[in-house]
């Protein structure tokens, strides 16, 4: 074995030592309480967990599919419900850094240039975060009545919420199609490179192209507003499906109705985005079971969280891991 072959394995070796640590923390807290709530629940709760969650994966598949058509019209829907739960492998294994990146790599293999990917990948996070939203506005207003009395004070940081992903969402979109602030980024990186000597021009150079082209495909997919409002309404759908899992867990001990259920998961979504953590490990299940445990109890909310967590973040991962191994099978297959 030559030596370049021999570095090459020792760092996939490194690299998935550090996978496997990241996992190890990532699940240090949660893996003995997931286990022993799922030993506690019926298996038919479980599997309506697994169908749901695979129903979410199937709808962001289709998102993916719709966005990467344009770009690549043989790009196929099992292609995006693979990618979706690709990402979901990697949002785990990387603590929700390096999502993006998986997703980029992996539409780039498959037919969409990295830069448009990019773009594809940035558009469709602002989409999901804007939906997020509006999903909670929806349902905040259809059981105004229930959430006002319950949950009066926490509108300041509901609002805070709104306003926080409203920021995130206008400075992804600025990200993908606004030429100015390129102007701005690339005018400051020129300045640092003057300085360096211009070590940087080529790199400088194929970094302007490939963002102009991200202005013009991101501009062409904004532009179609009835793809926009397509998405945006599958954003939605899906979400239907996550918010009710909670319901589940519920139905069989308090007489809460599945859109009461789903408007205070939502909510816990909101009020989790203000609290930064990794992936939204902790903070989730922090909010959602202080809402809910005036409602259904302690026992109960704190059960129901740790189901949520089962379906939106550990049972996708497993099946992510699958695809990522079997991936990693094939290519090596490859001459």
């Amino acid at each position: 074995m030559d030596i370049s072959k021999r570095q090459k394995q020792i760092g996939k070796f490194v690299f998935a030592a550090v996978i496997v640590a990241v996992i190890i923390y990532t699940f240090r807290d949660l893996a003995g309480p997931i286990a022993r709530q799922l030993a506690e629940t019926t298996p038919a709760v479980i599997a309506g967990i697994c169908v749901l969650t695979m129903v979410y994966h199937v709808i962001e598949g289709g998102i993916t599919t719709i966005l990467a058509r344009q770009y690549n019209t043989g790009f196929t829907f099992r292609t995006g419900i693979v990618n979706a739960l690709f990402c979901s492998f990697y949002r785990v294994a990387t603590l929700g850094s390096g999502s993006g990146v998986a997703a980029i790599v992996y539409l780039g293999e498959h037919g969409v240039e990295y830069s448009k990917s990019f773009g594809l990948y940035t558009l469709q996070y602002a989409f999901h975060k804007i939906s997020i939203a509006v999903f909670s506005m929806i349902l905040l207003l259809l059981n105004w009545g229930y959430m006002y009395t319950r949950f009066e004070g926490y509108i300041e940081i509901l609002i805070a919420g709104y306003l926080l992903t409203l920021v995130i969402t206008a400075g992804l979109v600025l990200v993908c199609c606004s030429e100015k602030l390129h102007r701005i980024l690339f005018r400051m990186a020129g300045v640092v490179n003057e300085k360096l000597a211009g070590r940087f021009d080529e790199p400088l150079a194929m970094l302007r192209e490939q963002c102009r082209m991200l202005e013009v495909s991101a501009r062409e997919i904004l532009r179609r507003k009835l793809l926009v409002a397509v998405v945006i309404a599958l954003n939605l759908l899906k979400f239907c499906m996550w918010y009710a899992i909670p319901y589940l867990a519920f139905r069989a001990h308090s007489d809460i109705t599945i859109s009461q259920t789903m408007a205070v998961t939502s909510l816990a979504v909101m009020l989790a985005a203000v609290l930064p953590s990794p992936a939204g490990i902790g903070s989730t299940e922090f909010v959602f079971t202080t809402l809910f445990s005036g409602i259904v109890g302690t026992a109960l909310a704190g059960s129901a969280s740790l189901l949520y967590r089962f379906g939106t973040f550990v049972f996708p991962f497993l099946v992510g891991g699958v695809i990522v191994a079997a991936r990693r099978v094939r290519l090596r297959k490859v001459p």
